[in-house]
């Protein structure tokens, strides 16, 4: 016997022997449980047919359309197959396909592309309102203390003196508040120690900051004070404890209250504020010691660099220095500005988490930089409409407030986002240049300077924001 030997049915070639099957060898009933349950109107079993039944394949796909649409490759369509059982016979008798695979790409190529958005997640930067409101009220509170000892000295001659250890609490303040919020993400005990360490520091050094002009003078005394409630406020906000540092000032808000009503005397007057200031101090004590005793951290992560926080620092010692000028000409502006700090906070979290929703709406970098200023000039807009009505009783006009709140945010929205020098040095330009102009009285004159300066640190800035977070990598 020479020659192949085919042993498939129907297949001759001359002289070659076929073997023929007499009738259909008996087959198992097989069964698809893809639905659990076998395709309406097939039998179990048929001969092995020449070609692909697509009428079969066709229902098929019908079928598993919802789950077929999203595969991207036939591949994800065979690991489908697979895991619903669909046995190698069935796909060979009932569907005419010589493999799983054969299948898989037939059923990937007839159901078209679907990819259905995921379920909405929870936005992670939702800011919470009244949080951010009661921030903004206590960056004003303290303003109460000078208004209740207001007839006991005179505020006015020794101004400076308390603006210096302000200034320098603040600049502090800003750097050392960057600093703990780094050692919190060790762990509250070694945030405690750093904040332990650079409030106590940073008092003394604002302290001393207002001790050289004051010629050790009874103002002395009112910026020790002052630096002290800054440095124990300052720990109470970092570490979220926002209602017990509102309740420590609970007396300084009665008495302020009551004086339209009641004239409380020289020792109230002096006692209230006291008696709040000691039970900051308590309040920032307590929430130390409940950092101090928690348990140290299990990662030995490396203490962050001293130089990391020093742009902080040198922004809040600019903004402390526009701030400063500003009040110059109106004190409202100051107050008005203080009070702002919550709105423009609950925006920034607005604008992380619209940021977000833009990404994942965008397709492309350029649609994503359109979404982002957008977004950025939406958030900017809605905190200068806060500020316009009281801007407009200021009596320098609201030029000048709007300008310096446009500067304050952008650079606030930028530091959120870890860039920190550009804007610091940005500011510190704009302070230096407003500061030497107020001191050498140089024209445009007072009025106008401080629009003058601002306006353009405020382009600047918002340029700066708009080539840092108008690509998509900040916001992933």
């Amino acid at each position: 016997m020479s020659g192949p030997l085919f042993l498939e049915p129907g297949r001759t070639d001359g002289d070659t022997l076929a073997l023929r099957l007499a009738e259909p060898p008996p087959h198992r009933t097989h069964r698809h449980t893809t639905t659990g349950r076998p395709p309406h109107g097939a039998p179990a079993s048929r001969l092995p047919r020449q070609g692909p039944d697509e009428e079969a394949v066709s229902a098929l796909a019908a079928e598993l359309a919802d789950r077929i649409g999203p595969a991207v490759h036939p591949y994800e369509v065979a690991a489908l197959l697979e895991a619903d059982g669909l046995p190698a016979s069935v796909i060979k008798e009932r569907y005419g396909h010589p493999s799983l695979f054969s299948l898989a790409a037939a059923l990937h190529a007839r159901v078209p592309r679907t990819f259905p958005e995921p379920p909405p997640t929870a936005d992670p930067w939702r800011p919470d309102t009244l949080r951010c409101l009661l921030r903004g009220v206590l960056f004003a509170l303290p303003a109460l203390a000078y208004l209740l000892t207001a007839p006991l000295w005179d505020i006015t001659r020794h101004a400076p003196v308390l603006l210096a250890a302000g200034a320098a609490s603040w600049a502090w303040g800003q750097a050392l508040g960057h600093r703990a919020h780094l050692r919190l993400r060790t762990g509250r005990r070694e945030a405690g120690r750093t904040l332990l360490a650079g409030s106590a520091l940073g008092a003394a050094a604002a302290t001393a900051t207002a001790a050289v002009p004051a010629a050790a003078g009874p103002a002395t005394a009112v910026a020790a004070a002052q630096s002290l409630y800054l440095a124990a406020a300052g720990v109470l906000l970092v570490l979220g404890r926002e209602r017990l540092l509102l309740l420590a000032l609970t007396p300084l808000i009665a008495g302020a209250a009551a004086l339209p009503w009641w004239e409380p005397g020289p020792l109230l007057r002096s006692a209230l504020p006291l008696l709040a200031l000691l039970a900051v101090l308590a309040a920032a004590a307590r929430a130390l010691t409940a950092c101090l005793t928690a348990p140290a951290a299990t990662s030995a992560d490396p203490r962050p660099p001293l130089r990391a926080s020093v742009p902080y620092g040198l922004f809040g010692l600019a903004a402390a220095v526009l701030t400063l000028l500003e009040g110059r000409h109106d004190p409202f502006a100051v107050l008005a500005l203080t009070l702002s700090m919550g709105p423009a906070e609950w925006l920034l979290y607005r604008y992380r988490g619209w940021s977000v929703t833009a990404l994942r709406a965008s397709s492309t970098p350029a649609a994503f930089l359109l979404r982002s200023c957008g977004v950025l000039a939406l958030c900017l807009t809605a905190y200068l409409l806060v500020l316009l009505p009281p801007a407009r009783l200021i009596a320098t006009g609201p030029a000048a407030l709007l300008c310096l709140a446009a500067v304050l945010w952008t650079a606030l929205l930028l530091q959120a986002f870890g860039v920190a020098w550009p804007p610091a040095l940005v500011c510190l330009a704009a302070a230096a240049a407003a500061g030497t102009a107020t001191l050498t009285a140089s024209p445009p004159g007072p009025a106008a300077l401080l629009p003058a300066v601002c306006a353009p640190t405020a382009v600047c800035l918002t340029a700066l924001a708009v080539v840092h977070l108008g690509r998509p990598a900040p916001h992933a």
